[in-house]
């Protein structure tokens, strides 16, 4: 297979090199979820271009982790978009006129917007289907409510870090350590509830006709 003429490989590549772009060109500690998701799917995705040349194949190297990665980054444009921007529109940002604010607008626009959408598309449209398992799901979550639960521990054994609380449903200052519990009760049932979209959606891009699916299970073993 001539793994240079599909376009799985060069949307892949686009991707990580947006990423790239998105992180080089804004300040972004790797403190924040925004950070880690996004260099989380780069070192992914970077893998499976070398896996790709490598096995002259189109499909990725560990696709049910592909599963959580698109989980994952979902989260960063979706929570960054809704929670802490409450749905302003970005797009005025990137025609500011100081060049500096500009830069770190079109930075973050990059990586909370542009690398969610094309890592979705990315799943969509590209196999193989039906790898991922619903029992995966819980796995997923690991990270992200992981990542809350640390951020607290860190805040709490060290006071004096610059960005204590990156997030402000991280923060308990205000209101206490059971609102900031409920909130991630709350935004762990969200990432489920777009974890099993996610796979779902992957059933449905299943149905598609030339859509690639696994290969045949043996005997005895059943599909999630």
């Amino acid at each position: 297979m001539n793994v240079y003429a599909r376009p799985q490989l060069w949307w892949r590549a686009a991707m990580v090199a947006v990423g790239v772009l998105g992180l080089l060109t804004g300040s972004h500690r790797i403190v924040f979820y925004t950070s880690q998701s996004n260099i989380i799917l780069l070192g992914y995705y970077v893998g499976v271009l070398y896996w790709m040349v490598q096995r002259r194949t189109t499909d990725p190297a560990a696709p049910r982790l592909r599963g959580a990665v698109t989980l994952w980054i979902l989260i960063t444009g979706l929570v960054s978009h809704f929670v802490t921007n409450h749905g302003e529109n970005p797009l005025p940002g990137l025609l500011d006129g100081d060049p500096a604010t500009l830069l770190a607008n079109r930075s973050i626009f990059l990586l909370h917007y542009v690398v969610p959408v094309m890592a979705l598309a990315d799943w969509l449209a590209f196999g193989p289907h039906r790898v991922v398992r619903w029992r995966d799901l819980p796995w997923w979550l690991c990270f992200p409510l992981g990542y809350g639960v640390s951020s607290v521990a860190r805040a709490v054994a060290f006071p004096e870090v610059p960005n204590r609380y990156p997030y402000f449903f991280l923060n308990p200052t205000e209101h206490g350590y059971g609102w900031v519990a409920l909130w991630l009760v709350l935004l762990g049932l969200g990432f489920a509830a777009l974890g099993a979209l996610i796979i779902g959606l992957d059933r449905l891009a299943s149905l598609r006709p030339g859509a690639t699916a696994p290969a045949t299970v043996s005997p005895g073993t059943q599909p999630g």
